[in-house]
């Protein structure tokens, strides 16, 4: 009898431990938006970077990246001022659209540089071009809804029309991004 009663209570106590567990589960396939800002490029470059991801389904998701540069001074950071990133992402992971993914994307991005001759005054040339490009990373999410991010990728530009030396053939986007998902 003692063995039936122990037994009992195990399953039971089972039982709610699951429903508990698969209650967190749907909670989280619930919240579908994501709002992040990259903090890398923030602190590193002075570039206001924030993206919006759509949730599709515990495998993938759409989103956008907005990129604005604080940046007024020439040194190397200082070449990118604008970009817009729509993007796709693809989860390899068991859990709900976290984990390990591979994205790709398309950029719209400005540049700018200054060209500097002896004896003239510089001269600022800026250029809009778009990019197609891969990234890859992972994306950590906690039971409350914080996520962070790292992910790192490269693109090439399809319009460089010029030799000039100053063109962007390749774009970069990467770094660590902490939001909220809701």
């Amino acid at each position: 009898m003692k063995k039936l009663t122990t037994l009992c209570l195990f399953l039971l106590i089972s039982t709610i431990t699951l429903a508990q567990e698969k209650d967190t589960i749907s909670q989280n396939n619930q919240k579908k938006h994501e709002l992040k800002i990259n903090s890398t490029n923030l602190i590193a470059f002075k570039w206001f970077d924030v993206s919006y991801e759509y949730l599709i389904n515990k495998e993938s998701s759409f989103g956008t990246a907005l990129l604005i540069s604080f940046n007024n001074d020439n040194g190397l950071d200082a070449y990118k001022t604008f970009s817009l990133t729509p993007y796709y992402r693809r989860y390899f992971s068991k859990n709900f659209a976290k984990g390990f993914f591979i994205e790709s994307f398309g950029m719209l991005n400005t540049y700018k540089w200054l060209n500097t001759y002896y004896g003239a005054p510089s001269t600022t040339h800026s250029r809009t071009n778009f990019a197609l490009g891969v990234s890859a990373g992972g994306k950590f999410v906690t039971n409350n809804g914080f996520v962070a991010e790292v992910y790192l990728g490269l693109g090439r530009n399809l319009f460089n029309n010029s030799n000039n030396y100053y063109d962007n053939e390749v774009v970069g986007r990467g770094g660590i991004s902490l939001g909220y998902r809701f």
